[in-house]
Order: structure tokens, then C-alpha cells, then sequence
């Protein structure tokens, strides 16, 4: 292989390397590259002797670390972090107006899992393992964190 043909293949290998770690996640164009980069080293050593491939590995991995202090200062990573942050809510239970022995209608059927409604409160509830129709009439027999479990009366 020719001094231009082993740059061209360690170029490409830095090339795959950095595009996995900003673009392509997965881990194939990473060690395709790794792999690459590798073989354009073992062509320098076994056609131009241990000078040069001691340069040429010297060389090529003062390019990657360049190539990735370029990509740290100029901000590649913050494309592609996320920045907004979820402000949605588990179900809450205000225990002021929902609590063990309080009754309530279904609005959907629990199955076993749905919501009801309580007063004004819509919520969601599980029952104890039974469907439970829309429009039954429900009791809540116990709060387990952020669980509603409740039974059907009649």
C-alpha cells in the first residue's frame, strides 16, 4: 500500500469513528472505523518499517484527539442532548378528597385499570383484579403510593 492510500484509509476510519460518536449510535460504523484505523497502521508498519508506523500511530492519534477537542469546543454536543425537561405528573392523589372508603363513579371501564371520577376529581384507579363497567358505582379500599385500588359496590 502507498503513502497516500494508508492516510486516505486512517482518514476514513477517524471519519466513521467521529460520525458514531455524533451521529450514528449503534456501535458498527465505530469499530468499522476502529478497524480501519487500524489496518492503515498495520500497512505502515509491514510496508515501511517501525519508524514509520510508530509516526504513523503517533500521528494518528494526535488527529483523533485534535478531531475530538474540535468537536467538544465547538458545541456538536449539545445538537443532540436534550434540553427540554417533561413536567408531566404521575397520578397524584389529594388525600383530602380521596380517601379509603370514598365512592365515586367509573368513567371508563376498569379493566383493570381506568379512571373514575370522584366529586370533581378525575382520576385514574385500578381495581383488584375484576372488570369493572363504565358507570358502575366504586368505593376505594386502599391507596398504595400513587395507586388508587378500588372495589365495585352494588
Amino acid at each position: 500500500m502507498s503513502w497516500p492510500i494508508i492516510i486516505i484509509v486512517i482518514i476514513a476510519g477517524l471519519a466513521l469513528v467521529a460520525l458514531e460518536i455524533v451521529a450514528l449510535p449503534g456501535a458498527i460504523c465505530g469499530i468499522v472505523g476502529g478497524l480501519t484505523v487500524i489496518v492503515g497502521i498495520w500497512q505502515s508498519y509491514a510496508n515501511y518499517g517501525t519508524t514509520a508506523g510508530i509516526i504513523t500511530l503517533l500521528c494518528s492519534i494526535a488527529v483523533l484527539v485534535i478531531m475530538m477537542a474540535i468537536l467538544i469546543k465547538s458545541g456538536t454536543w449539545k445538537r443532540f442532548s436534550l434540553k427540554e425537561s417533561s413536567d408531566g405528573k404521575t397520578n397524584q392523589v389529594d388525600t383530602s378528597s380521596i380517601h379509603v372508603g370514598s365512592q365515586g363513579l367509573c368513567i371508563s371501564r376498569l379493566a383493570p385499570a381506568g379512571k373514575a371520577q370522584f366529586g370533581d376529581e378525575i382520576t385514574e384507579v385500578h381495581s383488584l383484579g375484576e372488570f369493572i363497567d363504565q358507570n358502575s358505582r366504586i368505593e376505594v379500599v386502599d391507596i398504595e403510593g400513587y395507586r388508587i385500588i378500588v372495589k365495585k359496590i352494588d
